[in-house]
């Protein structure tokens, strides 16, 4: 199956995560992911690929022999089923050439791709874009990442003159939702050594920096009191909890930050006079300066709490995930050069980039599985206007077989990584 084909099949699939059933504890949060699933192992199946397992969560994993006698770390690929939440609608993709300028994606409802928007879209004058008719997401975010897998683990059964060592696949659920299924992840039934996930950007963009990741939350307690009668005894907890929110740094959040600066983020302030619960994000790359921001709200709070009196502030600080490269260090760093190699191997510049966000290689990295990030191709995740080149969407698979070269290459007797 060509690889475009087979994208395009996984998109009719609709798989948007629900965040209802996902507060609920419900995963897959939406039927369609485990559809898709079920689609994913007739595949596998079909491929004549072995140890293929559906749970009941839908993570599905699967494994390719290795073709050799030769011991070779055990390198495994990932991709997850959901599509985020920001659009509900079925995905009508269509391919359509690129020439220049502005692309209509429909006609009837004056949807345009702008050029003036989206200047990147240079880059694929020539190239044919996968894209939507402007009424939903794309869902190259994450379904580029299997198609992309499945079309290397086709090549490579189709090409056994090819070496390789044992490869394993891992399709999991409800990564929009704070990366639920690769939580529920099982890295030491699993087996492997290194992974990669694929679930990024443009052509060339390398993945192996995200944040050190934290959750706080401080619950404000007042006092409420008749307003006739109120003075001297009423204290208003949405007031406290906004001179709180006054004092944390002013130019330290999402958008007044950029690159590897750091941030505090107020994601949600709910109560009433008696009672207020404010939500942060806490986010930096380095582990340092996660730990002293961390230090900050708590010491922040403490100081509120002597303010306005015992009980009165409550911090509660909780870490979601960390950066990966803390796992990609000194002895740990061969996945990233495996990459690199393939990366050039493939005749494409890799370009690192620093994620400000978190993705499954994280979480998976602090499993014990260390995990870079490679590109899909794919631009404007989340949005009606996602696209992706097919030339970027070849190139994520021709990535994934040359890392499966080059981990042979790098690991066979007398080539040994050092």
């Amino acid at each position: 199956m060509d690889i475009v084909e087979r994208f395009i099949n996984y998109t009719k699939i609709n798989t948007t995560t629900s965040r209802e059933n996902g507060a609920k504890g419900i995963m897959p949060s939406s039927p369609g992911q485990m559809k898709l699933a079920k689609l994913l192992v007739s595949e596998l199946e079909a491929l004549g690929m072995e140890d293929i397992i559906l749970r009941e969560n839908a993570i599905v994993t699967a494994t390719l022999p290795a073709n050799t006698d030769e011991t070779i770390p055990v390198v495994s690929f990932f991709g997850h089923l959901d599509t985020s939440a920001e659009q509900t609608a079925d995905t009508k993709a269509q391919r359509l050439p690129y020439n220049g300028g502005d692309l209509c994606l429909n006609p009837e409802l004056n949807i345009y791709l702008r050029e003036s928007e989206f200047p990147e879209l240079k880059n694929y004058i020539g190239d044919d874009l996968i894209v939507t008719d402007g009424t939903s997401l794309l869902g190259a975010d994450d379904k580029a990442a299997l198609a992309a897998i499945m079309n290397a683990l086709q090549f490579l059964i189709s090409h056994p003159e090819i070496r390789h060592g044992e490869v394993k696949v891992g399709f999991v659920p409800d990564e929009e939702q704070g990366l639920r299924g690769v939580k529920a992840f099982d890295v030491s039934e699993f087996g492997a050594d290194f992974g990669y996930t694929l679930d990024c950007c443009g052509i060339g963009e390398f993945v192996y920096e995200n944040w050190n990741a934290g959750d706080a939350e401080i619950i404000f307690t007042g006092q409420s009191a008749h307003p006739m009668s109120a003075k001297g005894k009423l204290k208003n907890s949405l007031l406290m909890a906004h001179k709180f929110i006054s004092m944390l740094p002013g130019g330290e959040a999402p958008e007044y930050t950029e690159g590897r600066e750091g941030y505090y983020w107020v994601k949600q302030l709910q109560g009433n006079s008696a009672r207020t619960v404010l939500k942060l994000d806490i986010r930096d790359f380095s582990e340092e300066g996660y730990h002293a921001r961390k230090t900050f709200v708590r010491q922040l709070a403490e100081s509120a709490c002597a303010l306005w009196g015992e009980g009165s502030v409550i911090c509660q600080l909780s870490d979601r995930y960390a950066n990966v490269f803390n796992s990609l260090q000194g002895e740990g760093h061969y996945p990233i050069d495996i990459a690199l190699r393939a990366y050039q191997r493939c005749g494409i510049t890799p370009t690192p980039v620093a994620m400000r966000g978190g993705y499954d290689g994280a979480v998976l990295s602090q499993k014990g599985l260390p995990c870079p990030n490679i590109f899909t191709g794919a631009h404007n995740f989340h949005s009606i206007y996602e696209y992706l080149p097919v030339r970027s969407l070849r190139a994520a698979s021709d990535v994934v077989i040359a890392i499966i070269q080059e981990t042979f290459n790098g690991f066979t007797t007398g080539n040994r990584e050092s």
